[in-house]
C-alpha cells in the first residue's frame, strides 16, 4: 500500500490490484473513520476524501496503513437486472475471435455474475467484473466515433453499459433501454461500485 497526498482534502491509495482496491473500499465504507467524505475506487487506486475539520492527511494516512486489506471481488450491494437485446454490431466478430458461436457468446455473457468495480471514462460508465474468461477480447483497433447510449460491450476483463452517446472502442454485443445514468436520480448512477449486476436476454 502506498498513500499519497492528493490536494488538501484527499489521499490517493495505490494498491497491488483491483481485488485489494475493492477490499479496502469495502472496509472503509463499512468501518471508515469519522470524517471520510468520499471513496472513489479505480483499477489499482482508491481516492479517499475527508473533512479537514475532522481529520488531517497524516491521520488518514496512518489509519489506512494500519488496516489489513482483505482482497474482495464479490459485491454485496443491491442487484440490478439489465435487460439486453443481443444484437450488437460486434457480436459475430466476438464469436469469431473466441471460437464460440454467437448463441454461446450470449449464453456466457448472460451467465456471468457481475459486480460494479469502479466508474470511469464517462459519468455512469461502470466497469463490471465477472466476465467469463472465454469472452475476454481486446478493444477494437479503431474506436467508433459514436456509440449509442445503452450499448452493452466487452473489452479485456470487463463488460459495461454505455451511459450516453459517446466515442468508444469496446466491442458491442447488445443494447439495453435501461438508463444507467440519470442526473435527476439519487444517486445519478445506477451501477455504483459494489452493485451486483445480472444481464437478462430479451427479444426487444
Amino acid at each position: 500500500m502506498r498513500v499519497l497526498p492528493c490536494g488538501e482534502s484527499a489521499v490517493l491509495v495505490e494498491l497491488a490490484d483491483l481485488a485489494d482496491v475493492l477490499g479496502l473500499y469495502d472496509v472503509l465504507r463499512r468501518e471508515g473513520p469519522e470524517g471520510v467524505t468520499e471513496l472513489v475506487p479505480a483499477s489499482r487506486t482508491l481516492l479517499v476524501g475527508f473533512d479537514r475539520t475532522v481529520l488531517t492527511q497524516d491521520q488518514v494516512a496512518a489509519d489506512l496503513r494500519s488496516r489489513g486489506v482483505e482482497p474482495q471481488v464479490s459485491g454485496d450491494g443491491e442487484e440490478v437486472v439489465v435487460e439486453v437485446r443481443y444484437d450488437g454490431e460486434d457480436l459475430e466478430e466476438v464469436a469469431s475471435l473466441t471460437g464460440l458461436s454467437s448463441s454461446e457468446v450470449v449464453a456466457r455473457h448472460v451467465g456471468g455474475a457481475y459486480v460494479s468495480a469502479f466508474c470511469g471514462f464517462a459519468p455512469g460508465f461502470a466497469y463490471l467484473t465477472g466476465l467469463d474468461p472465454s469472452l475476454r477480447v481486446a478493444r477494437r483497433d479503431s474506436p467508433r466515433t459514436r456509440v449509442p447510449a445503452g450499448a452493452v460491450a466487452i473489452a479485456d476483463e470487463y463488460t459495461a453499459v454505455y451511459p450516453r452517446e459517446s466515442p468508444g472502442g469496446w466491442r458491442i454485443i447488445g443494447h439495453t433501454s435501461t438508463p444507467v445514468w440519470d442526473l435527476a436520480a439519487d444517486p445519478p448512477t445506477l451501477l455504483a461500485p459494489a452493485t451486483r449486476v445480472r444481464f437478462v436476454q430479451v427479444d426487444r
